[in-house]
């Protein structure tokens, strides 16, 4: 009986290990490509920008604003369907990512492979990971490793980053 529990105990400790090994591998990759330079495949001036997004949205996908807690049109929408980049309509993130970390901004435990880069902020005073577009170099908000999920990530998104499509039916 012993050994069985031995056993048992050994399994369950290799399959959490095995778990905590991808998700660190998995923050290595972050961590890797943190503040490379890329070459954006959607590229504006900032006067072109500014034509075609309004101020609040200016203000935060290109001058790395914030929105107020609890005001987003996304916060609190869970419809079936997809986000997309407010600038440049690249496919973000899925719905069935999404849920409510109840704190005022929406948030998703995965992105889309390869439409996020990571940026190291170190603005007001913290140290955060910002992520931004990877196909045109927005800001959309910030990313924390204390999801409540399997990938242990929270996508902090501003809702004016963000267009949603729903689903056809």
């Amino acid at each position: 009986m012993k050994n069985l529990i031995l056993i048992g105990f050994t399994l369950l400790f290799v399959s959490c290990t095995s778990q905590a090994q991808k998700q660190n591998e998995k923050a290595k990759i972050d961590k890797k490509n943190m503040n490379k330079e890329i070459n954006y495949s959607v590229q504006k001036t900032e006067q072109e920008w500014q034509s075609i997004l309004t101020p609040e949205e200016y203000r935060i996908l290109r001058q790395k604003g914030t929105e107020r807690p609890h005001t987003g049109e996304y916060n609190m929408h869970f419809k079936s369907g997809e986000y997309h980049c407010k600038a440049c309509d690249a496919l973000l993130f899925e719905s069935d990512t999404k849920f409510d970390a109840h704190c005022g901004w929406p948030s998703f435990d995965q992105a889309i492979e390869g439409s996020i880069e990571y940026k190291k902020d170190t603005s007001l005073g913290m140290i955060r990971t910002e992520i931004l577009c990877a196909s045109c170099g927005s800001h959309l908000g910030h990313v924390f490793d204390d999801g409540p999920t399997q990938t242990g990530k929270r996508y902090c998104v501003n809702s004016v980053s963000l267009n949603f499509k729903k689903d056809e039916e």
